[in-house]
């Protein structure tokens, strides 16, 4: 895959690369893609969230009731 980029954007991506300690620009842009698949998956998983049925109140009482449960099972 080829990507063409302006004088500037070609300028800000080599920069990033020396910066963050990338190789080479093909590893910032993989970096890029994954991270906003990160977030992709993050906004799916808080829409299927926000789509769901209520449930009780997540509280101390509820924490409580998980480091319970764990400590029962270890």
């Amino acid at each position: 895959m080829n990507i063409s980029l302006p004088d500037t954007l070609k300028a800000y991506v080599d920069e990033q690369v020396g910066a963050r300690g990338f190789g080479t620009s093909s590893e910032y842009v993989r970096d890029l893609i994954r991270k906003d698949q990160d977030v992709q998956r993050l906004r799916e998983m808080l829409l299927a969230g926000a789509a769901s049925a209520s449930t009780s109140p997540v509280d101390a009482a509820y924490f409580r009731g998980l480091r319970d449960r764990t400590t029962q099972d270890a």
